[in-house]
């Protein structure tokens, strides 16, 4: 319950504060990531003394109902004592609790900000919430009045606490403060990464600028300003001070984000998440085990479509599964529903039937799939939820939807190498070709793997792909090199280092020295493999090797990454047609067939 703002506070903090004491005033950078220049600067409250954070003194000011005092006090302190020659703008910062109660007026604010004796153009309004703001509409109208005073608006902490779209659509800000939490170790984090790259697109699309906050690493900025965020904010870029900041840490100046940044990527291979045992519930009648043979072959009948029947014990809990095919065979035995018809239907079920939690996701119940116990094809399997009875799933509806989540997860990342599949790979080409600069496409793909997989089975297979994955990520530089996996034993490297050349060399050593121990001592000894061709002829072939084609690609050469990659393939097929370990074609001279 809020408290009237006629209440008097007790608090002798709180009172000496409001009177003009103990305030002071500090003030954090906001930088232009275009060219590194400090256009503003966040008004940030401190106390003399530090006996408590502004935080707790905001909501000691709040219990007693004077927020509205202690923010236009705080304001004022601000706004006095901030160097506007130097400092660019100031963001000052206004409780959306207090505008909504009336203890912070338009009015109010306008002439608490005028008293700096500054036009009030220099001012950003940073508006707060810490709680639901239910009129935004009221909010909406009160923040006009600042409009149309020249003061501008921006909404603070989105992502975290209450600031959210409504208040984004319905106040119009001219800035929104991208809240810490999306923002720091982003580099590290596709899930924070994903929600940036929609809100840069909402951003755009409702007129807004956006300020990331809590900037504190490089490689976070490299992300933040590859992204197209025009602003930041953070410790890396200048900590709260008494005095403006007039420029950035030599740290950030020096530092060169020349090479585009290499978004991180998730770990799995596919995401199941939201998808549940509960998606491929059938409401089926169950059977308890009082129930005769003869009740079970009523209950096929009236439902045909049924491939089994669940039986369940009084208390709802499942006993087994009555499969169709294997009770009308048994059933169809002479004399068999004169001696059985009458007697439990647990004769002709399957006990220990698999069963499956409502809230089971279809990732672990695509463990199923794997397992020795192959019945679910046939009889499906039971849903329960709380251990009780709920429905059935049949083992059809769970090959169709795990094998479609795992295709379009493929298209993502390769689920043996948890590499990045062909859509990344063509989007990060993209993001290559536009920023116009050189960069290198390496196609690589194995001699002899064919053969190698026919000999040796596709267990040792995989292991020798899953080689091929390790070794390219131990020889690029990941901040600025891509690897991706196109699929089978194709993979691509999209590399910005400058010393390429030196690193596909050292991958194609690598591995092949590497490789070596993924062959039988006999195979070793005579230096070939023996398997049949393509024509069905028995012949030997040379242990398998990797080989990279290389393309030196100039953006202005490319109008897409389809082209790039088509360039990159002919020069890895020119490569193994050649038996050459690496083949690069020059900027001046495109592959040719």
């Amino acid at each position: 319950m809020c408290i009237p703002d006629s209440v008097v506070s007790s608090d002798p903090l709180l009172d000496t504060v409001l009177r003009g004491r103990e305030l002071l005033a500090a003030f954090q950078p906001v930088v232009r990531l275009e060219d590194n220049k400090v256009v503003a600067h966040e008004g940030l409250m401190r106390i003399a003394g530090r006996t408590c954070s502004p935080l707790e003194l905001l909501d000691r000011a709040r219990a007693a109902g004077r927020l509205g005092e202690l923010e236009t006090v705080a304001a004022g302190t601000l706004a006095r004592g901030f160097d506007f020659d130097r400092g660019g703008r100031l963001l000052v910062n206004l409780s959306a609790h207090a505008i909504l109660q009336g203890a912070l007026r338009p009015q109010q604010v306008i002439e608490v900000l005028l008293s700096a004796g500054r036009d009030l153009g220099r001012f950003v309004i940073e508006i707060t919430e810490r709680d639901i703001v239910e009129d935004v509409g009221r909010l909406a109208d009160a923040l006009g009045y600042l409009r149309a005073a020249g003061i501008r608006i921006a909404l603070d902490d989105f992502g975290n606490g209450h600031s959210n779209f409504e208040l984004w659509h319905e106040l119009s800000p001219e800035y929104v403060k991208l809240d810490r939490y999306l923002i720091h170790h982003i580099a590290d984090s596709p899930g924070r990464l994903s929600i940036v790259r929609s809100l840069v697109q909402v951003a755009e699309s409702l007129g807004a600028e956006l300020i990331a906050e809590g900037v504190e690493r490089l490689q976070d900025l490299a992300i933040i300003k590859d992204l197209g965020i025009p602003y930041a904010q953070g410790y890396l870029l200048g900590r709260p001070a008494s005095e403006v900041a007039l420029a950035v840490p030599e740290e950030v100046r020096e530092a060169r984000f020349e090479k585009l940044p290499v978004w991180p990527r998730a770990r799995r291979a596919s995401d199941f998440r939201g998808v549940t045992a509960a998606h491929l519930l059938i409401d089926a009648p169950s059977l308890t085990d009082e129930a005769s043979n003869f009740d079970a072959e009523q209950l096929f009948r009236n439902h045909p479509d049924l491939p089994s029947l669940p039986v369940v014990d009084l208390h709802g809990q499942p006993l087994g599964l009555i499969n169709r095919r294997v009770f009308n065979e048994r059933m169809a035995v002479p004399f068999a529903r004169e001696l059985d018809g009458r007697k439990s239907c647990v004769l002709l079920m399957h006990a220990s039937p698999i069963v499956c939690d409502v809230g089971q996701s279809i990732d672990a119940m695509s463990e199923i799939l794997l397992g020795e116990d192959q019945r679910y094809l046939s009889d499906g399997f039971i849903i329960t939820r709380d251990g009780r009875y709920l429905g059935v799933g049949t083992g059809e509806a769970l090959v169709r939807r795990v094998t479609e989540l795992r295709i379009e997860a493929a298209r993502y990342a390769n689920p043996l190498t948890l590499l990045p599949g062909n859509i990344p790979i063509s989007e990060h080409i993209g993001r290559l070709l536009e920023t116009g600069r050189p960069f290198v496409a390496a196609y690589c793909d194995l001699n002899s793997f064919k053969p190698y997989n026919d000999q040796y089975g596709y267990f040792r297979g995989d292991r020798m792909i899953r080689l091929v994955a390790s070794t390219l990520l131990k020889h690029v530089q990941p901040s600025m090199d891509f690897v991706g996996h196109v699929g089978g034993d194709d993979f691509v490297v999209l590399l910005q280092s400058e010393d390429w050349e030196r690193r596909c060399r050292d991958i194609i050593a690598d591995f092949n020295a590497a490789s070596r121990a993924l062959f039988d001592e006999p195979d070793l000894a005579r230096g070939v493999l023996e398997s049949e061709d393509r024509s069905g002829r028995y012949t030997t072939f040379p242990l398998t090797t990797l080989t990279i084609g290389v393309v030196q690609v100039d953006p202005a050469r490319y109008d897409s990454a389809e082209q790039v990659a088509s360039d990159a393939a002919a020069a890895k097929r020119h490569a193994k047609r050649h038996g050459l370990g690496l083949h690069g074609a020059s900027i001046a001279e495109p592959v040719t067939e």
